[in-house]
Formats: C-alpha cells, structure tokens, sequence
C-alpha cells in the first residue's frame, strides 16, 4: 500500500466526516475520559457520520490500513502506555491538521508471552465492532476544559478512519497505527486519550 496515497485518500475522507461532524452539538461528558464516572450521569457524546467513501480498489489480499504519516518520527514517545497482557501503546504523534480534525500516530507493542487479540480494542460499540473488526476504533479522546468526548470519525456505514485489518500480534511484533478525531476547539490544547484495554494518558495537540 502507498503510504502517501493511503494518508491523500484518509485526508479527503476526514474532511468529508467533518462535514456532517460539525452539523452536530457535541454534548458534554464529565471528569477523566478513562474512568466509570465519565461515561456516567446522562452522557450524550457525539457519534460523527459523514457520506461513505467509493469503494477502494481490491487488491486480492488484505493488508492492514496504517496510514502512516512519511513525517512521523517513530522514535518520538510522547507517551507509552502499559496495557492488558504485555501490551504497549506508543504515541508518536498527536496532530491538528487544517481540514478540522486531529490525527494521532502510534505504536502497538506485545512485549508478553502471548499473543494480542486486536478485537478488543474495537470497543464495545456495536456498529463499530461490527464494520471495523480488528481496529482501534475504540479510540477516544476527552476535551476535560470543554468536558467533551470525541470519537474516531466514521462514515454513514459505521468504518472508522483509523486502522484496520490488524493481524493477531504475536509476542515481539509491533504495528503502527493512526485515529483521527474531530478536532477540539483550538483553545484546547491538552486532552485525554483512551484505548481500550490501555490505561488513560493525557496527549498535549501540535498544531
């Protein structure tokens, strides 16, 4: 797959979800995006659609959408987060881009003994389980100043711009991964990133 075809092709969609993103009030949630009592009392997060994407060109073998960026320094930890089972979560980046959304770049880690179920990190969100197997489209990230949650944006068939297609990852393999977000205003400059099985970090937006 060519990278910066892939990241053209993501662009042009996330700009597309945005569309209907901001044809929507994002309601408030409360307190830390990874603990019980933010997704408690009443909690009306936004679920951004947009219109689907045409339909991309068959290969003949599926290849996990990483989608990422030629300018991302994988070197880079801005955070590292420990997970269930020897999981580790690198962020390499944390982006806000032009067209009203924010991308973060990262690297998952199986430092166990066994191999990683990728399933679970898809959430427990129905439509998203269910067009978005083996992604992170559990993703989230929580704007505490504004006490708002933003979800992966996803189009009117409930795919997630994020990754994809992610094989089982046995014990010393990595993968890169990428979830992109409507963009939080731009006097927020801090927020919570949540994935799950990973604990809660907070991510300072470039940008």
């Amino acid at each position: 797959m060519s990278i910066r075809h892939t990241m053209t092709g993501r662009k042009a969609l996330a700009a597309a979800a945005l569309t209907a993103v901001f044809g929507l009030a994002l309601t408030g949630c409360g307190g830390d995006g990874g603990s019980d009592e933010a997704q408690q009392g009443g909690e009306n997060s936004a679920q951004p659609s947009a219109p689907a994407p045409a339909p991309a060109e068959d290969k003949g073998e599926q290849q996990p959408d990483t989608a990422v960026g030629e300018n991302v320094d994988q070197n880079v930890k801005l955070a590292e987060i420990r997970g269930q089972s020897g999981a580790v979560l690198v962020v390499n980046q944390i982006q806000r881009d032009s067209g009203g959304f924010v991308t973060v770049q990262a690297e998952i880690k199986n430092e166990g003994k066994t191999s990683l179920n990728p399933a679970q990190w898809a959430g427990s969100e129905s439509v998203i389980v269910r067009q978005n197997l083996s992604s992170v489209g559990g993703a989230t990230l929580v704007d505490k100043l504004g006490k708002k949650r933003y979800y992966v944006l996803r189009d009117t068939d409930g795919r997630c711009l994020c990754t994809t297609k992610i094989a089982a990852l046995q014990p010393g393999a990595s993968t890169a991964v990428f979830m992109q977000f409507p963009a939080p205003p731009q006097t927020t400059t801090e927020v919570d990133f949540t994935l799950p099985t990973f604990a809660t970090t907070s991510l300072k937006i470039s940008g």
